[in-house]
Order: structure tokens, then C-alpha cells, then sequence
């Protein structure tokens, strides 16, 4: 058999190729993934704080001071939620009115009720307020700026200095905290973690 003719049997020669066509299967479903959106789950909330969804506190409630003295740890105090005050009031101690650089500040102790330490502060003056004691005269105070926590909210707000000795708190929190962010149940105590 001459090299020019080849049988229908024989082998390919290395160079050619051979095509088949295959049908690839139809596609199958083995597993449908849907993506959803779910709105967070909110906090348990009050039921009377419509759109606004503002957490619930009690009458007596543990609120955190920020960064108090020189070692600047957080505070933790004991305080009364009082919506009928305007302001926050605080225990302090020996507070003294100084001036630095043309400018006016307030240094006082603050007094950590569980250990007895004193935590000595200087804060600027905002100004002075005059209270009205129900049981007597006028209480001239002064008022600072700082950083107040019950549970998750945070607050930046003013704070009149107090001898409050004689008060079963150390820290009576007013509306100038709660307002647009607190709910006070007066039959709930001490709702939030410490």
C-alpha cells in the first residue's frame, strides 16, 4: 500500500485531528441563594416612646463620671433621675475657685463612695447658678462641664457642684441629661449595667 492512499481504518497520522462535537448537559438548579434585607432587631424599647425609641430608666440608676483625676479612670456613682431639676447636680468636696491665665476654673474632689478615694478635679467655669433649697435660702454653686454615662447614652453636659453629704445620692441626674434621650419609670430602679 502505497504512502498516498491510506484505509478507512487506519490511524490518523500524528499531525490530524479528529472532531467530535458533545452537547453539554442541560444546566441544573441545585441550589437557589436569596439574599434579604432585614432591618436590625431594635433594643427592648419603651412602648410608650413612638418613633423615637428611647430606652427606659428607673428613679435610681448607676452613672459613670468620664475620666475622673489623675489617674483617669471613669467614676461609677449611685444617682437619682429627677425630671422635676433642670440641671445635673454632683457631690463634690473642698471646691475652690481659681484663675489661670485670664481664665476662671473650678478645682473641688470628687469622692468614690465604694473605696473613700478622692478623685481631685480642675474644670473650667461655665458660670454660677443660684437653687432654690425647698427647705430653705439660696445655694450659689457653680457649674463645670462633663462627661456623664447611663447605659448607653453619653453626655456632655453641665454640672453644678454640690455639698450633697447630706442627700441619699451623690448625684442627682435633671433634665438636662434626660431630655430627647431618656424615659424615667419612677417604679423601676437601677435598670442599667453598672
Amino acid at each position: 500500500m502505497s504512502a498516498t492512499h491510506r484505509s478507512a481504518t487506519s490511524a490518523p497520522a500524528p499531525h490530524e485531528t479528529i472532531r467530535t462535537e458533545q452537547q453539554c448537559p442541560a444546566p441544573q438548579v441545585i441550589e437557589r441563594i436569596v439574599t434579604k434585607t432585614v432591618p436590625a432587631k431594635l433594643p427592648p424599647m419603651a412602648t410608650t416612646a413612638g418613633k423615637m425609641h428611647l430606652p427606659i430608666i428607673g428613679a435610681v440608676e448607676w452613672a459613670k463620671i468620664g475620666k475622673a483625676g489623675a489617674g483617669k479612670t471613669d467614676l461609677v456613682l449611685e444617682s437619682r433621675i429627677d425630671t422635676g431639676a433642670d440641671t445635673t447636680s454632683i457631690h463634690a468636696e473642698d471646691i475652690q475657685l481659681i484663675e489661670k491665665d485670664g481664665r476662671r476654673y473650678v478645682r473641688f474632689v470628687l469622692i468614690d463612695p465604694a473605696t473613700g478615694y478622692r478623685h481631685p478635679q480642675e474644670l473650667r467655669l461655665r458660670r454660677r447658678v443660684l437653687i432654690k433649697q425647698t427647705d430653705g435660702p439660696y445655694d450659689r454653686r457653680y457649674v463645670v462641664r462633663m462627661w456623664v454615662t447611663l447605659g448607653e447614652t453619653r453626655s456632655r453636659i453641665d454640672v453644678n457642684l454640690t455639698n450633697r453629704t447630706n442627700f441619699e445620692y451623690p448625684m442627682l441626674i435633671g433634665r438636662n441629661f434626660l431630655t430627647d434621650s431618656l424615659i424615667v419609670d419612677v417604679s423601676r430602679h437601677h435598670t442599667l449595667d453598672k
